[in-house]
């Protein structure tokens, strides 16, 4: 990079790491810290990056991040819709429209999943865009992180690729399929009628799916607040959870965690999701 405004770059990301207590993340404080915020290797941890590569973004320089970068970064730092904006200029980045993989997270909906250490959680968007996941919810559900475009949408995936479908049982799939469709018409007519994201995911549904635009033809509505799933996975077996949702204000954002439903042997199956790790599964996030 090199420019006076990488040189800035690099300045803000020091200037925000510096005001960050470890707490503040979930990460230990410790007996002896020599700053007075996070370390650069706790920042690069936190974002999923090399220590090396953010060192050389707090110099100025190095090679420009991307928009996926920048955006790991804003959750790392905690930066509020203004800051990460103010990231992306530095960046030389065009801001992204808010709703795809690469939206600003609420540091308060963040802090939250961060906090929830022993459940899967993740934070979705209306347009069920998986935005970040904790690691157990990675174990449960696969990484959601590589979707790009109209595929970001699990409820692309889920009407227009079988393979989204393995996640749940096949029995389970007419119902699934209801409840997204009347989910999607409760969040597109909560935004303005011309939102041009999800008229666009909307009409490619129309357009590919003959089972969505049947169902679309239905007119039914409501918001998924609460569900009792059933998941496959490739290692645990049939694991039947609660799936519980906490909207943002403005409803464009949720956070979703997933607890063992009672009267099954699944609480013993989430124990083990420590153990089994992080997957790279083929199977969607369940939303």
């Amino acid at each position: 990079m090199g420019s006076a405004k990488y040189t800035e770059l690099g300045a803000f990301l020091r200037s925000r790491r510096e005001r960050i207590r470890p707490a503040d993340v979930g990460l230990p404080t410790g007996p002896r810290r020599r700053v007075p915020g996070l370390r650069r290797d706790e920042v690069a941890q936190l974002a999923g990056a090399s220590v090396d590569y953010y060192n050389e973004l707090e110099r100025g320089a190095g090679s420009q991040p991307s928009e996926q970068m920048i955006a790991a970064l804003a959750r790392a730092l905690r930066l509020t819709g203004d800051e990460r904006d103010h990231l992306y200029h530095l960046a030389g980045r065009p801001v992204p429209v808010q709703g795809n993989a690469a939206s600003h997270v609420h540091p308060g909906m963040l802090d939250l999943l961060h906090r929830l250490t022993s459940t899967p959680a993740q934070v979705i968007t209306d347009l069920h865009v998986t935005l970040v996941q904790n690691p157990l919810a990675r174990a449960l559900l696969g990484d959601q992180s590589a979707f790009r475009g109209a595929r970001a949408s699990f409820v692309y995936r889920w009407f227009t690729e079988p393979g989204a479908r393995e996640l749940y049982p096949e029995a389970d799939h007419p119902a699934q399929s209801r409840a997204f469709v009347a989910d999607l018409r409760a969040a597109a007519a909560r935004r303005d009628a011309k939102d041009p994201e999800a008229r666009a995911l909307i009409g490619s549904l129309l357009e590919l799916s003959e089972e969505f635009a049947a169902l679309w033809a239905e007119h039914d509505v409501a918001f998924r607040r609460d569900d009792r799933k059933r998941l496959n996975h490739p290692a645990l077996g049939l694991v039947e959870v609660n799936c519980l949702n906490l909207f943002s204000e403005d409803g464009r954002q949720r956070l979703l965690w997933f607890t063992p439903a009672v009267g099954t042997d699944s609480a013993g199956l989430l124990d083990l999701l420590a153990v089994v790790g992080t997957q790279d599964l083929t199977g969607p996030a369940a939303h």
